[in-house]
């Protein structure tokens, strides 16, 4: 029976004057039973449903967290898909919230709230971008970063609409209970008139109307106030009161839901950053680390105690950042933080991006360090993201790799290489360290001399690997020709350190030995150590063998004049055995122009070469090749002017380099010349000015003032390189032809006297016993004339 079964049945037994006061009593407990009815049907869940948004925004973060860190595609698709349903979900519940909105607070909040949706889910689909793209790291920075902004953003109004839905539904029971309050004051005053008549009615109506809502009165304010949606209403009886018991339960229980669903969420987030294999941190004011962070970063740095350290304990120490980089990274941090993001931008830099971390067992971590800031609506930096690899593995794999690509490289530039030169070229190089060796132990102190003589000595093994393309040797040898630069510049004794040039000699033999063996070991080819010197013994040609063998086997011994042909036939073959022409004896120095002039950026020159029928003893190969280095090289960087300039000129764009052999006056004759713009007397005598050999107005010839180019330290070039501007070069080539008992000089082309530039010829004597004339009598003495004759035509 419902109340107001009963409260009618009292009325009819009543009589007719206490009618209206029974009339009015059951007014009262209708209106309240529909205060209840909104309270728990219309305030109530609505208030639940904004408690719903909170949990739709936390499937949001999970899903768009499942987005980034997704392995694969299908779970980014998964993830893309579950983004658009939430996405639709959270419009129509704002739409929900729209329309249940009372007063401009709620409308305001429902509005903002629609606009931060929007913003949060455009950052998210810029993170779809970045991750689509291959930009993972930067997808990552960009969640914890923008995206965080706007979640963090849609969740505070999200939780105020909340909030503000809670008090409505808190105001909404504070007035229901006011109203119920009136009633039971509106009954108690009618009783109260009526109190002979009415006790009994006033009896039943507080034990079937009051005492009851006064229960569920209380209870829901209990509840209300606790949260603790674990409890219900006890439901006594199936009337209106009863029935809006129900519905309240019903709604505590959505509210039970809801919530476990939310910390289940939450739960989920804290989970995946505790395993991600990934050690990310924040910094807030102070260079303190924020108390959250993803648990991997006590595995990388092997240790729980992260929250509230400073950064630069908790990083830096023990690690090879050195007190200064310290410093800038701690002033980095005081200036970012709090600060306009665009402080960060150009501070970024003073923030170390790789350290090495020493363990407590004495292992070492490669860490790698990623810097970003996180700003606020504002942009100003909150705080600063670092997120933290362990790239140990890493880097050893790639130096493994590195190693192997090297050992790749050497053994292609050895293959390139006939053997006999590559041989040729370690016992050079050999020499030329042992001496310096022997050099350095013999002084104490330094002395100019000394210092001349090893600089040109590395200078020259430089040269010759760089003419063979010897790379990781050339980098090798440049760094100890740089350490006797520094000594050729410094003044006085005391950066002679012994034991540094040893070692710098020590990594060049090493360096040296890693070719050796890789020729010897790993290509099989037979190492230098083990040659046998080309004097004694020569590889001739089988079939030359087998035709000279016939030829005396075919002869006629009376035939006077064929033996006589014979003779000087074999004569001219055995004279030839152990020599090769001067292309050959150059063959490495000439393959080497062209990338030579591909590093000044010039065409390659054309060589010709015109030995006059005579070809040079193999033994002589290696000083050749010495003196030659630097004046094919010269030709190339001094002489040959760039292709542009060239053209302007009316020469070809490539330039031309002449080689004359010849024998002259018991000597072996070779003259070097090019097409280039000639020697630069205006610069030369500047520099002979600026080192004191020459003063400002003293008179001088121009073969005087070409003389310069030959003294130690001496050179034009502007700029320093690996080609030239060392002040080496021509002192090496004279040394190394006066160690051979030969001489050398600039022979002047033209008669353009005191010209800032004169053509000219470089002509080298050397031994006599050098050249083999491969012509016979008649030739090679018809062309001794006629070399005689052009070496007049020159002088005069």
């Amino acid at each position: 029976m419902t109340i107001r079964h009963r409260i009618t049945l009292l009325v009819v037994l009543m009589l007719v004057a206490l009618s209206a006061i029974g009339g009015y009593a059951v007014l009262q407990t209708r209106n309240s039973a529909v205060d209840v009815r909104q309270v728990t049907q219309g305030v109530v869940p609505s208030a639940l449903a904004s408690a719903d948004l909170v949990s739709e925004v936390k499937d949001v973060q999970l899903a768009t967290m499942t987005l980034v860190y997704a392995p694969d595609a299908n779970m980014v698709q998964q993830a893309q898909d579950q983004l658009k349903s939430k996405k639709a979900s959270l419009q129509a519940a704002l739409d929900v919230q729209a329309k249940a909105a009372q007063g401009q607070a709620q409308t305001g909040l429902v509005a903002q709230a629609r606009e931060s949706l929007a913003n949060y889910f455009d950052a998210i689909d810029q993170t779809a971008q970045m991750k689509a793209a291959g930009k993972n790291e930067l997808a990552q920075a960009f969640l914890f970063a923008n995206v965080a902004q706007y979640r963090d953003e849609l969740e505070g109004i999200v939780e105020t609409l909340r909030i503000e839905k809670n008090r409505q539904k808190d105001d909404a029971i504070s007035t229901l209970n006011g109203t119920l309050a009136t009633t039971t004051t509106a009954i108690a005053a009618a009783t109260g008139a009526a109190i002979a008549l009415l006790i009994a009615i006033s009896l039943l109506l507080y034990r079937q109307i009051t005492r009851p809502l006064s229960r569920m009165q209380t209870m829901m304010s209990e509840i209300a106030s606790s949260q603790d949606f674990t409890r219900r209403v006890p439901v006594g009886r199936m009337d209106e009161i009863g029935h809006s018991i129900v519905a309240f339960n019903g709604m505590i229980e959505k509210i039970q839901q809801s919530s476990l669903q939310l910390k289940q969420k939450t739960a989920d987030i804290q989970a995946m950053l505790q395993n991600m294999q990934q050690g990310i941190l924040t910094v807030v004011d102070g260079g303190i680390v924020h108390p959250e962070y993803s648990a991997y970063l006590e595995a990388i740095f092997e240790t729980s105690e992260i929250a509230g350290q400073p950064l630069l304990s908790l990083v830096f120490d023990g690690t090879d950042v050195g007190s200064d980089a310290r410093s800038q990274i701690e002033a980095a941090l005081d200036a970012c933080l709090g600060e306009d993001s665009m402080n960060f931008a150009f501070n970024e830099h003073l923030l170390v991006n790789e350290i090495s971390k020493p363990m407590a067992d004495g292992r070492v971590k490669i860490l790698d360090l990623s810097w970003s800031a996180i700003t606020d609506e504002d942009d100003i930096v909150v705080r600063l993201m670092l997120c933290v690899r362990d790239v140990t593995e890493l880097r050893a794999l790639a130096a493994e790799a590195g190693e192997q690509r090297r050992r790749l490289e050497m053994i292609g530039e050895i293959l390139a290489v006939s053997e006999e030169k590559f041989h040729q070229f370690v016992e050079s190089a050999n020499c030329f360290i042992h001496e310096n060796e022997r050099i350095i132990r013999q002084h104490d102190t330094p002395d100019l001399e000394a210092v001349a003589k090893l600089f040109r000595n590395m200078h020259t093994v430089k040269g010759n690997a760089r003419t063979y393309s010897f790379q990781h040797l050339t980098s090798i040898v440049h760094d100890a020709e740089q350490r006797y630069d520094a000594l050729r510049q410094a003044e006085g004794g005391h950066e002679w350190d012994q034991q540094a040039l040893i070692g710098d000699l020590e990594r060049v033999k090493a360096a040296l030995e890693a070719y050796a063996t890789i020729s010897e070991v790993s290509l099989g080819r037979k190492g230098a150590k083990g040659a046998t010197s080309a004097e004694r013994y020569l590889m001739v040609d089988i079939q030359l063998i087998q035709q000279h063998i016939q030829m005396l086997e075919s002869a006629d011994p009376s035939d006077t004049d064929a033996l006589l042909s014979m003779r000087e036939s074999m004569h001219r073959t055995l004279r030839l055995l152990g020599t090769e022409t001067l292309g050959e004896a150059l063959g490495g120095v000439l393959g080497s122009l062209p990338s030579l002039a591909h590093e000044l950026g010039k065409d390659a020159p054309v060589v010709r070469i015109d030995d006059n029928g005579y070809r040079v003893k193999s033994q002589a190969g290696g000083t050749l090749r010495n003196v030659f280095t630097h004046l094919l090289r010269n030709c190339v960087d001094h002489g040959i002017e760039p292709a542009a300039e060239r053209v302007a000129q009316g020469k070809a764009a490539a330039g031309a380099i002449e080689l004359e052999m010849g024998v002259d006056d018991r000597a072996l004759q070779i003259t070097i010349s090019d097409d280039g713009r000639g020697l630069a007397l205006a610069k030369i005598r500047r520099a002979a000015i600026e080192r004191g050999w020459l003063d400002e107005d003293e008179a001088a010839s121009d073969e005087t003032i070409a003389g310069y180019i030959f003294r130690p330290g001496f050179s034009t070039a502007s700029t320093v390189s690996e080609v030239s501007g060392r002040g080496v070069g021509m002192d090496a080539v004279r040394d190394f032809i006066r160690r051979e008992h030969g001489r050398i000089e600039l022979r002047f082309t033209d008669d353009r006297v005191g010209a800032e530039f004169r053509r000219f010829q470089t002509v080298v004597w050397l031994p006599e016993t050098w050249a083999v004339d491969s012509l016979d009598s008649a030739e090679a003495e018809q062309e001794r004339q006629d070399v005689a004759g052009r070496n007049e035509r020159a002088a005069t």
